[in-house]
């Protein structure tokens, strides 16, 4: 059976109206599940509008109310947790559990916005000059849009739409078209725990719906992630409007191994941190630079079985370790970098490209077995380029500093790790490697909900991160006032009987 979703605007379900439609794959079987509306101009207008007409008395309700507000949707958003994992695997491809924690880390920023009453809070300075006292507040944008990607269709929504609405902003969601029913769910969550209509708002499109948001005169700020040559022009074409802008785009992620680590922590965090949600992750590892040949070999030696248990199948079996890729097409691409390091020179170990899954039912799904390049160079295009799929590339620097520069001078600079015992070593690493999120024996640097998410050079695009006290600032503006009252005249009080003449 196919559903037709729709888009959520004002509180309501609405069909689409403009004819287009893009495919939902259930990636496990290769079969289209869905179909997504794709918003012409008509209908981007009307959600806008909503979000516009609602910021008025949203902005102005308590923010003690709004932090309530989020607690009640938090409640209700972990209660139907498993159904919202189910959902997500169905459409994206990844594990349940994998889904599971998608949607928790989505969860524990909507924790920390429920503090929003505290975030809010500005300055005061008292008696700057004679009688004149200044103080500061924040205050909310109005209606703001939030892009976000198909890998994580419930966390990065909730990054943003969490912090949005608790500054006392109302939002316009525009979630991938391949995975759109969390997104849904999430906003009839949201309008159970109390948000007025408009507040939240899913509309559904491709990128004449991109286009439309960065265009409208009514959306002041414009939250994207996705890959980077569409961050750069959403960062380029909203700014260029006159919006505040904050677009996270891609990654190459490196893991360095110093001699003295722990090598079955190494393959341990490896297994999970580049195959796992089948490397569909902006924070995946994809790339582990080992200093010293002898390292390197322990890792090919160590990993290469583990790669052969890997459990890879339909997404919702509870046995199975990693899904399908989302798309036929995102099939082909990982393919085609596979094909394009073995043509550049690299040795495949391991490969995945033939893989196919023997359970009957799903012998059409995407899926893909993990692949394992050896001898990986900084010149080659597939060590340049984002994968995004379960394919490892192991690189050999002779020592630490060569193995250093690797990640700082990719053009990326999402996150890094680096394992070892020497805490001097990785001191210095956390401290020099120019990228924006450090790992030190953690696979995978994603800051709890009260840090901040973000990249440097070309994983971010725009001067603020995501979440922590710096979503605040993104989706809040300063006004600072500056105030004197003059000396009057202080009666006392009167205790006579007022008469006429009085």
């Amino acid at each position: 059976m196919t559903v037709n979703h729709t888009h959520f605007i004002n509180g309501k379900h609405r069909p689409g109206t403009s004819g287009a439609f893009h495919d939902v794959f259930n990636p496990s079987t290769g079969e289209v599940q869905g179909k997504t509306p794709l918003a012409d101009s008509a209908e981007i207008n009307e959600a806008v509008k909503a979000a516009v007409d609602a910021f008025p008395n949203w902005s102005r309700t308590s923010v003690v109310r709004r932090a309530r507000i989020l607690f009640k949707f938090l409640e209700l958003a972990t209660a139907d947790k498993d159904n919202l994992a189910r959902l997500l695997s169905s459409e994206h491809g990844k594990v349940f559990e994998d889904a599971r924690g998608d949607v928790q880390r989505g969860l524990e920023v909507i924790e920390f916005a429920c503090g929003i009453p505290h975030f809010m809070k500005g300055e005061y300075s008292n008696a700057v000059s004679d009688g004149i006292d200044v103080y500061s507040m924040r205050k909310p944008l109005g209606a703001v849009a939030c892009i976000t990607p198909f890998n994580f269709p419930a966390m990065i929504p909730m990054w943003m739409f969490g912090m949005a609405i608790a500054c006392g902003n109302t939002v316009v969601l525009k979630p991938s078209e391949k995975d759109p029913s969390v997104p849904l769910r999430l906003a009839e969550l949201m309008l159970e725990a109390g948000a007025p209509p408009g507040v939240l708002n899913v509309l559904h499109g491709d990128k004449g719906a991109v286009d439309g948001l960065l265009d409208h005169a009514g959306i002041k700020a414009v939250s994207f992630v996705g890959s980077t040559p569409i961050a750069q022009y959403v960062y380029a074409r909203g700014a260029a409007a006159g919006k505040r802008v904050q677009a996270m785009g891609g990654a190459k992620n490196h893991m360095i191994v110093m001699p003295d680590a722990d090598i079955d922590l190494v393959v341990d965090s490896l297994i999970g941190s580049a195959y796992g949600s089948a490397g569909e992750r902006c924070m995946a590892n994809p790339v582990a630079v080992a200093v010293g040949d002898q390292v390197a070999d322990a890792i090919i030696e160590r990993l290469i079985p583990r790669i052969g248990e890997l459990k890879i199948g339909p997404s919702l079996d509870p046995e199975m370790e990693m899904g399908p890729l989302v798309t036929a097409e995102h099939h082909a691409k990982v393919k085609s970098y596979i094909d394009m390091g073995v043509r550049e020179g690299a040795k495949l170990l391991v490969d995945g490209r033939d893989y196919r899954c023997g359970i009957q039912g799903y012998e059409k799904g995407f899926f893909m077995g993990a692949s394992l390049f050896d001898q990986v160079t900084p010149t080659m295009q597939s060590y340049r380029d984002e994968i995004f799929g379960p394919v490892l590339q192991i690189m050999r620097s002779p020592n630490f500093e060569d193995a250093m520069s690797l990640p700082t001078q990719h053009p990326y600079g999402n996150g890094t790790s680096i394992f070892t015992r020497d805490g001097d070593a990785a001191r210095d690493y956390a401290d020099r490697v120019e990228v924006g999120m450090v790992g030190i024996n953690v696979p995978i640097p994603v800051p709890v909900a009260f840090h901040t998410f973000g990249g440097w050079k070309q994983s971010s695009f725009g001067d603020t991160n995501q979440h922590g006290t710096a979503g605040v600032h993104f989706y809040t503006k300063i006004k600072t006032v500056t105030s004197r009252w003059p000396k009057g005249v202080r009666a006392g009080a009167d205790f006579f009987i007022p008469t006429l003449n009085d």
